[in-house]
């Protein structure tokens, strides 16, 4: 599967632009009714899935590490622990300038490398295009969309917009 795996670059940069829109965005809400920025990231949809701090995080680990896998850079350090939101919009803005430093030629001859990754139950090898494609993106933006829909379940006021706010 052959893809312009720099043209994803753009559409990672605007989700984490996005993302950290959002988390202040439900900081203020949060602030305004008297939740505990503590409590506002433990937030879930669900019981048995991530709370807002995990989705947040999981958004800026796919970003970095996928996007180095696809580069054949070194991976970054993980995010561990359980950071506040200060913590959080910090490691979302380093991995907006890791985002804004990768280039073009960086993932030139990239697509079709074949990548072995272990999903726990499995460890697929696919074509490093097929991986961003298909795995890595979807996975970012639902957690992404996950990040949001949590605030907004929450009464954050936020709309459709909102979602955009990285740009189109």
């Amino acid at each position: 599967m052959t893809v312009d795996l720099y043209s994803y670059v753009r559409g990672y940069s605007r989700g984490l632009t996005t993302l950290q829109h959002i988390l202040r965005k439900g900081a203020d809400h949060a602030a305004s009714v008297g939740v505990p920025e503590s409590e506002m990231l433990r937030w879930s949809l669900a019981p048995d899935m991530f709370d807002l701090r995990q989705q947040a995080i999981t958004v800026i680990q796919f970003t970095q590490q996928w996007l180095a896998r696809a580069a054949d850079l070194p991976q970054p350090v993980p995010v561990e622990g359980e950071p506040g939101l200060a913590e959080i919009l910090a490691r979302a803005a380093e991995a907006q300038a890791f985002v804004d430093g990768l280039t073009p030629a960086e993932f030139q001859g990239r697509d079709d490398v074949p990548l072995t990754f272990d999903l726990g139950q499995i460890a697929p090898t696919l074509p490093v295009g097929q991986w961003i494609a298909g795995f890595a993106t979807t996975n970012f933006y639902f957690h992404l969309s996950m990040a949001y829909a949590i605030l907004r379940n929450r009464g954050v006021p936020l709309g459709k917009r909102d979602l955009f706010a990285g740009g189109l």
